[in-house]
């Protein structure tokens, strides 16, 4: 089985995510200070990113994993769709997340994410991806890959252009006793983060 301990960049970029498809599309809106930028969520599933500021998300509750969260930024010359699709809590691995944490008690989990462009081109990465707990505590995907991780595995970074998208799943070591209450995205240039609230089982 091959270990895999991933480097730590510097480099901040935008990624937001998003799915496609959905009959009744639900709807967010955001206003900001660039040239009428604007976002929808829609019933769906993608990603994408950009370096430029975004718009401030009005709304305040949590998104319905599998929702796109569409957004543009015209300043930019940029859009994309978001989509934090699902999350599983107990992934089995040769690798122990106890051990990978140094934290007693934790275990795997897998969220699924898909990136889209829409126009432009610009790179998607997982570490604006977080997940949050009711006491506080946020959770970052693990530093560490295992052969036998979840696939397809969504990459750490990648490019896209218009019209591409990317899909896969981040793993992340969780406490085994609890589960998150949202999934955050909130990349430098997003004053608001965008949340997808986690089933209780």
């Amino acid at each position: 089985m091959r270990r895999t301990t991933l480097a730590a960049t510097t480099t901040f970029l935008f990624l937001t995510v998003a799915a496609c498809g959905g009959d009744e599309p639900e709807t967010v809106t955001e206003s900001g200070p660039h040239s009428a930028p604007t976002a929808r969520a829609t019933s769906a599933s993608a990603a994408s990113g950009s370096t430029s500021p975004a718009p401030e998300v009005t709304t305040t509750a949590p998104l319905k994993l599998g929702t796109s969260y569409t957004w543009e930024d015209a300043e930019a010359g940029v859009s994309g769709t978001s989509t934090a699709i699902s999350y599983e809590q107990g992934i089995k691995s040769v690798g122990s997340a106890a051990e990978s944490s140094g934290t007693p008690g934790y275990i795997w989990a897998a969220l699924e994410l898909k990136v889209c462009s829409t126009k432009g081109v610009f790179t998607a990465n997982t570490f604006p991806w977080t997940l949050a707990y009711s006491d506080g505590a946020r959770v970052e995907a693990s530093g560490t890959t295992w052969d036998d991780f979840p696939k397809p595995e969504f990459p750490i970074e990648t490019k896209l252009s218009p019209g591409k998208c990317v899909r896969g799943k981040v793993v992340y070591p969780v406490p085994g006793d609890s589960r998150p209450e949202t999934i955050v995205y909130a990349p430098q240039t997003v004053t608001v983060p965008v949340e997808w609230a986690v089933p209780a089982t």
